[in-house]
């Protein structure tokens, strides 16, 4: 794939963001080679699966913005389905996915790690939603997930100011499971992946399914009212006789 690597270490593969001197930034080739990329997994094989970004500075800086500002609302309608469709792929995927975020993951970045069954991250690594400095929401699914990880009122206060967060700040809040030295992040993601195999695979692929079933269910009914044209940007509220919104390739 250009812009997407991929190998195999044992029952575990690593799939690496390759666009470094754009800081691995989303645009629509990349996310494309993404999905082929989990396409292509042998899932008989694979016992699981580690994202991280190519370099040192970022894992994903966010959504390509000069391909987006060329974009018309029906080519940004566009963009933004297939990113929510494939990272929505990668949270119902039936192997383990761990983020390992070296650097940077903002706005598509932060998005495509909280797609992921867990995170680790680098000491150096910065987490944030700054979409709303730009005039947009987060259009990848980012206002539920934040949501269920870190909690509404967390969420709410990063999304509207826009803030930045480190990986100690990003620890506290839930956002990510475990920080390591930059040296030893994809290290201490490998070494999950043992822990994971050693248990039932059986247990595991059903207990993870499971859950994505159920988390699919509130999902749904969080997601009953949402798009930029909601004056709290998408995030999940309590509303009498909503419909749930279809389809829902974009949870």
């Amino acid at each position: 794939m250009g812009y997407v690597k991929y190998e195999t270490k044992g029952a575990v593969a690593v799939v690496t963001i390759d666009r470094e001197k754009a800081l691995n930034a989303l645009n629509a080739e990349v996310l494309d080679d993404l999905k082929a990329t989990f396409e292509g997994i042998d899932t008989e094989t694979i016992r699981c699966v580690i994202v991280t970004g190519a370099g040192e500075k970022s894992f994903v800086a966010g959504a390509d913005i000069a391909a987006m500002s060329g974009m018309d609302a029906q080519g940004g309608e566009a963009f933004g389905k297939k990113g929510n469709d494939i990272f929505r792929m990668i949270e119902t995927f039936p192997l383990p996915v761990i983020a390992a975020v070296n650097g940077f993951a903002l706005g598509g970045g932060c998005e495509l790690a909280m797609s992921c069954d867990f995170r680790i991250c680098a000491e150096q690594a910065i987490f944030g939603q700054p979409e709303v400095g730009l005039g947009i929401t987060p259009g990848f699914g980012g206002t539920q997930r934040l949501a269920r990880l870190v909690g509404p009122g967390m969420a709410k206060q990063l999304i509207y100011t826009a803030k930045n967060i480190k990986a100690a700040e990003a620890l506290r809040i839930g956002l990510v499971n475990a920080v390591y030295p930059a040296e030893e992040l994809m290290a201490a993601g490998a070494g999950c992946c043992p822990r994971l195999q050693e248990g039932n695979q059986r247990g595991t692929r059903a207990a993870h399914g499971r859950g994505h079933r159920d988390r699919g269910k509130a999902l749904r009914q969080l997601l009953c009212d949402r798009g930029p044209e909601d004056g709290h940007a998408g995030l999940p509220r309590k509303e009498e006789g909503c419909e749930l919104p279809k389809p829902l390739s974009y949870l």
